[in-house]
């Protein structure tokens, strides 16, 4: 664990791996909770998480360097489930990717609970976890100019849902009409960093 100084006030603490950030982040999360941890931000990313408006961030930093993080507890959230149609563009591709069959690759998504590691790239949108290593899969050689708002996506570890159409590299298994990002709803994102996911099918895949 590493622990950088940004700024004055902020510190930004480097793990080596996508489940150390989680637990760092439930861990911190629980020391605010607690009234032990005065922060205004806490910002998990996937190997990083992003201290913001601490009084001492050196003690902090000292602290976190010497101390052993415990793993992140199971989550107590209730599951957001996601419909979608499993009629990507890509699906048939991760499916010879997987060495399986593309109503296979539905089903393996569809049974798999999924957690947001962290969030990015656009407002709403989420990076996944849960599918073991093996399903991990390559971006596209040629990211498309446009991904229509829905999509439902897989790249690397991660699974997504683009919040609205943007230019985008990840393949393509599906869509939901499911309503990422709404600055009228409060929370505006369906999805934040700890939040269930499941993704349930509808219609024909």
């Amino acid at each position: 664990m590493r622990a950088l100084p940004v700024g004055d006030d902020a510190l930004l603490v480097e793990v080596s791996s996508g489940e150390e950030a989680q637990a760092l982040h439930a861990e911190l999360l629980r020391r605010r909770a607690q009234g032990s941890l005065a922060v205004r931000e806490i910002v998990p990313a996937a190997r990083t998480v992003l201290l913001d408006g601490l009084a001492d961030p050196a003690r902090l930093a000292s602290e976190l360097t010497t101390s052993e993080v415990p793993p992140a507890p199971p989550r107590a959230r209730a599951v957001v489930e996601l419909p979608v149609r499993y009629d990507g563009p890509d699906l048939a591709e991760v499916a010879a990717h997987w060495g399986v069959l593309p109503h296979e690759v539905a089903e393996i998504h569809a049974n798999t609970e999924f957690s947001v590691a962290f969030c990015g790239f656009a407002p709403g949108f989420g990076y996944l976890t849960g599918l073991p290593p093996r399903y991990d899969v390559p971006r596209r050689a040629t990211p498309r100019t446009a991904v229509p708002a829905g999509a439902v996506a897989l790249a690397g570890p991660y699974t997504g849902v683009y919040p609205r159409s943007s230019p985008g590299g990840w393949q393509l298994i599906g869509t939901t009409d499911a309503v990422l990002w709404d600055h009228t709803r409060v929370p505006a994102a369906l999805l934040s960093p700890g939040t269930r996911v499941r993704f349930v099918p509808v219609g024909r895949s």
